[in-house]
């Protein structure tokens, strides 16, 4: 049976903060989110997560906006490693089966949760179909996964290191130099199951 989570996380990168609606079940996430930051210039974001077995992106869909309008993205996965943009191939994320929405703290859920990367020890060097806040490109991003131990995974990407901590259910609580969930907004059990 899903669990239903709610988080918000105060996004420090962005100046913001981000609210997601969580759906986790054994090995599927779904998730909807909104977002607010100010760097590097005011924006709106809102989004919707779709993931198949094993927490593989099914669907990410975008809608951005800020002084220079409103942008939208349907990022699309066949299951079978081919990546589509509002319909356009997208041949440099080939092979990814993750998406990562820049700022976004949800989406380094997946891959942790798919390898159990929060409970034991491994490492993942990954592609990911990466997605830049606010203008929506999509770009190829290779990313390492390490356990720490203690809830705390590693990630490295490029020159980018921080060590994330996360719940017992794979969800990011604390992401240095990122985001942080905002104390005081969580707590309680609903009807499916945890609420945070």
């Amino acid at each position: 049976m899903p669990t239903s989570h709610v988080i918000t996380w105060e996004v420090a990168e962005s100046q913001g903060v981000e609210t997601a609606w969580i759906e986790l079940g054994d090995d599927t996430l779904r998730g909807r989110g909104r977002a607010v930051g100010t760097v590097p210039e005011p924006y709106w974001i809102s989004y919707e997560l779709d993931t198949t077995d094993a927490f593989v992106t099914r669907r990410l869909q975008v809608t951005a906006e800020s002084a220079g309008g409103v942008r939208t993205l349907d990022l699309r996965h066949d299951g079978a490693g081919r990546w589509t943009a509002n319909g356009q191939h997208v041949p440099a994320v080939d092979g990814a089966l993750d998406c990562d929405l820049g700022l976004c703290p949800l989406t380094n859920t997946m891959p942790v949760l798919r390898h159990g990367l929060h409970l034991a020890p491994g490492e993942r060097e990954l592609l990911m179909a990466w997605v830049s806040v606010p203008d929506l490109a999509v770009l190829p991003s290779r990313q390492t996964y390490t356990h720490l131990g203690r809830h705390r995974v590693r990630f490295v990407s490029g020159d980018f290191r921080s060590d994330i901590g996360f719940d017992d259910d794979g969800l990011v609580v604390d992401y240095p130099g990122l985001a942080a969930t905002r104390l005081g907004g969580s707590g309680g059990h609903g009807p499916l199951g945890r609420v945070r």
